[in-house]
């Protein structure tokens, strides 16, 4: 199989990493430095832009494309420029190709689901975005499937929970506090790209959506307490939602993440039959916690 990464980043060097063993693999990042990053995983790098077609046609083609391409923490314009203008130019462009790829598949955010009030959410849950960003993170759901079969291409919707993993456990947030109550949705940087793994390889998902999420979400004061019992620190501050949104200099963005909870279900994940390398932060979190009693995290 022929598999293209656009936007091969967190993610994305860790699934060439894991489909290159099998596969032929090649990574796409617009900087040198991903570049680099891509060579040095050890698999075919291409420097182009996901948002520009003539770019793209540097990019050989490919059974499957995987667009996993990420706005950096910028607001919802620049992620419409990714996401939704960047998606698409993406799948027109691979589309008229005379070797067109038979699938794609878009790594979405759970943030499409919006608040629902501590309750569970899965697949069959209605969207409810409530911001711009995830707003925009919807209507690319929609490009990903709707205008990718328009096209021939078999679109899945890979809805990413919190991704944590090296470089990304943020230690210091949780044992050192204050940690505002809610509800964590996460999911090891390694099953995240084992699950896309997953889908490409036993041909799951397609024409469909699949939440990537662990077992457990974690109600964030029994995460941060858990911590720091592991790492031999004091349990750190608490505070609620309520004293949280008191404080009048919070951003409206700020202000809409506090007040959004749900807890995600893998259900159909496990019934499809994923084994998850990490299944909790128990597991997850292991290395990083061995790491900071030896003295040498970060």
């Amino acid at each position: 199989m022929r598999v293209a990464i656009l936007g091969c980043g967190y993610v994305g060097l860790e699934l060439g990493r894991q489909l290159s063993t099998d596969h032929e693999v090649v990574g796409v990042r617009r900087s040198e430095a991903g570049v680099e990053a891509i060579e040095a995983a050890g698999f075919e790098a291409v420097r182009a832009d996901v948002t520009d077609p003539d770019d793209l046609d540097r990019v050989p083609d490919a059974d499957a494309v995987v667009f996993a391409a990420s706005s950096g923490g910028r607001g919802a314009e620049a992620a419409r420029e990714i996401y939704v203008d960047g998606l698409r130019t993406a799948v027109e462009h691979f589309a008229v190709r005379d070797d067109p790829p038979e699938r794609l598949i878009y790594t979405s955010s759970t943030g499409v689901y919006g608040d629902h009030d501590g309750d569970w959410v899965d697949e069959t849950t209605p969207l409810s975005p409530t911001t711009e960003k995830t707003e925009v993170l919807a209507e690319a759901e929609r490009i990903a499937t709707e205008v990718a079969g328009d096209h021939g291409i078999d679109g899945t919707v890979a809805r990413f929970a919190g991704l944590y993993g090296p470089d990304r456990y943020r230690l210091e947030r949780y044992i050192e506090g204050p940690v505002t109550e809610g509800y964590l949705n996460m999911v090891h940087r390694d099953d995240a790209a084992g699950v896309v793994r997953y889908l490409l390889e036993t041909d799951r998902g397609r024409d469909d959506v699949v939440l990537v999420v662990d077992d457990e979400p974690a109600p964030k004061w029994d995460f941060a307490d858990w911590l720091a019992t592991e790492c031999g620190v004091p349990e750190p501050p608490k505070r609620t939602k309520a004293e949280r949104l008191a404080d009048d200099s919070l951003s409206a963005a700020a202000r809409r993440r506090i007040e959004t909870s749900k807890r995600c279900s893998n259900d159909r994940l496990r019934e499809w039959g994923y084994d998850y390398s990490y299944p909790t932060y128990r597991e997850g979190y292991r290395a990083a916690i061995e790491s900071y009693r030896r003295g040498d995290y970060g």
